[in-house]
């Protein structure tokens, strides 16, 4: 039977902040998060090229109405 490393948790503010168990940041008081969770959901979203697109042509509509509001 295989053990696994014990999970991290971090401060996604102060990465400084390393604890063993879920709890909250010292510092700023935000949540901890498992290390490596901070950027699953754009690992994730760049697995896709169709999330890839989508993502763009937002960025780009959005972009298109800024300037509109000129």
């Amino acid at each position: 039977m295989e053990t696994s490393d014990p999970v991290v948790y971090i401060c996604p503010m102060h990465t400084h902040v390393r604890q063993t168990s879920a709890g909250r940041c010292p510092t700023c008081g935000m949540n901890l998060v498992p290390e490596g969770a901070r950027f699953k959901f754009v690992r994730h979203m760049l697995g896709n090229p169709m999330h890839v697109a989508v993502m763009a042509g937002i960025m780009i509509v959005v972009t298109a109405a800024a300037v509109m509001m000129r």
